[in-house]
């Protein structure tokens, strides 16, 4: 039995350790941030061996938590994330007085999400949204001088609170109806009765919320906006990842028997998501707010995949996750590092940016190619592949109306890259990058480039998957 936990539960077991560890640290000693870090990055790539070590298949606490060869891969998918974001936003993080909490709060949050895609009971499933969410709203309030960050944290923790109150419901109307908190026993006891619909509903609202899916993404911009650069981007990229994952589980397992409820729901949020998302993101100034509303309709993508409930649907999900983290992060590092130098967030500080920063200019400028889906990058790849997935159920009106919204993203990334590219009388100066951060930037770039020729990655999900 201690065995199988060990092994089982290696990953959640390492995190435990580190965030005691960093406990201890705040009480007895004072480390300097930057050897603090240096050891955490190392420390982080000991968590990612350990992830990739087998075995992967089994189950602890009566099956409450649950280990595959996919919830492996996703786990190592966020594990990488979450060290990319600590290394792209190196000299945030030097500077920062707290470092040391902020770690154990990210961490803790990173325990969270680990918990919660293992999760093969519904407590165990709403603890861990609890465990990702309240670290990541203290999070958001890290800019502890300015107003705003104070303000987007209080937004976080009120919109938070009431999906996890919707959630709360739904989840005690299924125990309800089925008399069952397992998830593997929920798909026989489903029956498409009233309240079964609705406990389905209420679920899928409350998954909504953490994606800012349309229409429950009125928190999203506000809360990027006064958040610290690198906590938008744990929210964008490793929170939603997380829930995108479980969401899978959900859909394709779970709640499979409600199919037919399912199905024109998720299109309807798609469409309305990709739409909503890419009309607002033509509005933005702040690139923190436009990246918040980029981050939107990337998930409306990923809904139109998973609205096919099929196996190719689920796996394009799961591959654009990997090509997202790489893309949007590289792009969150680079507003990160300018924002730490001079502050600036404003769309147009950004003119004339090539002339003294130009590995810079062609970082940002790959990663907005690759969000916006053009070839050769990786996006390109993962776009066509949620598209064809999309096309399942040979919804080609679905499919259009998706690939029209393609073309208006098309206009406000490229409009970035033209901005950048422009010569400016008032240039901005060059901008010092952290050897850390270049290395991180490099290793976005190359998953930016090469992911898309990687055809065997997808093939592979899919095996796990089947």
């Amino acid at each position: 039995m201690i065995t199988d936990f060990l092994i089982q539960f290696r990953s959640e077991t390492a995190l435990t350790v580190l965030i005691l560890l960093l406990l201890l640290l705040k009480i007895t000693r004072e480390v300097k941030n930057e050897t603090l870090l240096q050891w955490m990055q190392l420390l982080l790539c000991g968590v990612l061996l350990l992830i990739a070590s087998g075995p992967f298949e089994g189950h602890l606490f009566g099956s409450m938590f649950i280990a595959t060869p996919l919830i492996t891969l996703e786990k190592l998918i966020l594990a990488t994330g979450f060290l990319l974001i600590c290394m792209l936003h190196h000299e945030w993080l030097k500077a920062h007085e707290h470092l040391i909490e902020f770690l154990i709060l990210s961490l803790s949050s990173l325990l969270g999400m680990f918990l919660f895609i293992s999760s093969g009971h519904l407590i165990l499933l709403y603890l861990s949204v609890e465990l990702i969410t309240i670290p990541i709203a203290a999070m958001v309030n890290f800019d502890l001088e300015k107003r705003r960050s104070s303000e987007a944290a209080m937004k976080m923790i009120l919109s938070s609170a009431f999906a996890s109150g919707v959630l709360l419901f739904g989840l005690s109307l299924i125990y309800g109806t089925t008399g069952t908190l397992q998830l593997n026993e929920l798909p026989a006891a489903l029956q498409a009765q009233p309240l079964q619909i609705a406990a389905f509903l209420l679920v899928i609202s409350a998954f909504a919320f953490k994606l800012s899916v349309v229409p429950f993404h009125l928190w999203t911009a506000d809360v990027y906006e006064g958040a610290p650069v690198a906590v938008a981007a744990f929210l964008s990229v490793l929170s939603k990842g997380a829930v995108t994952f479980m969401l899978i589980t959900l859909l394709y397992k779970v709640f499979y028997p409600l199919e037919a409820v399912g199905y024109p729901l998720l299109q309807i949020l798609s469409i309305l998501t990709v739409l909503i998302g890419n009309l607002f993101a033509l509005r933005q100034k702040n690139l923190k707010r436009f990246l918040a509303f980029s981050s939107i309709a990337q998930m409306g993508f990923i809904l139109a995949s998973l609205s096919s409930y099929t196996v190719a649907g689920a796996a394009a999900s799961v591959y654009f996750i990997i090509i997202y983290l790489f893309s949007n992060l590289t792009a969150f590092g680079i507003v990160q590092i300018v924002n730490t130098q001079n502050g600036k967030e404003h769309l147009e500080s950004y003119r004339g940016f090539y002339k003294n920063n130009k590995f810079l200019s062609w970082a940002l400028a790959l990663s907005l190619f690759s969000l916006a889906g053009i070839p050769p990058t990786a996006g390109f790849f993962g776009k066509y592949f949620l598209l064809i997935a999309a096309a399942a159920r040979e919804q080609y009106v679905f499919v259009i109306l998706l690939a029209l919204n393609l073309m208006i993203s098309l206009y406000y990334y490229l409009n970035i890259i033209r901005l950048v590219f422009t010569k400016s009388p008032e240039e901005m100066e060059t901008v010092r990058i952290s050897q850390p951060a270049k290395l991180a930037l490099w290793i976005g770039i190359a998953g930016t480039l090469l992911l898309g020729f990687a055809g065997n990655l997808l093939e592979h999900i899919q095996s796990i998957m089947n």
